[in-house]
């Protein structure tokens, strides 16, 4: 499963890629949610970036959002503390 609730908080497994043609939740492949983002993976950019797509999806504030793991790499797992809105991609999911 790609996400999974402990407690209040949602945490997502993320498969990124960076330099695409729009920000977007892609797919999910296997245990991870592909997202595509247009930042280049280039001192930190991308994590700046893909904080704030994803506070903007789930309607929290960027402080709310936090890279636990895979900060230099494509596989993130990303911590989203009382997301307000959930997209149709999780909220389908079994």
């Amino acid at each position: 499963m790609f996400y999974q609730w402990q407690g209040d908080v949602l945490v997502l497994n993320i498969r990124v890629q960076p330099r695409a043609a729009a920000d977007s939740i892609a797919e999910v492949l296997g245990d991870q949610l592909k997202l595509r983002i247009t930042a280049p993976p280039v001192d930190a950019r991308a994590n700046r970036h893909l904080i704030a797509f994803l506070a903007k999806t789930f309607k929290v504030a960027k402080s709310d959002i936090s890279i636990t793991s895979g900060e230099s790499g494509r596989n993130k797992r990303v911590r989203i503390l009382r997301p307000a809105r959930l997209p149709a991609i999780i909220e389908q999911a079994p």
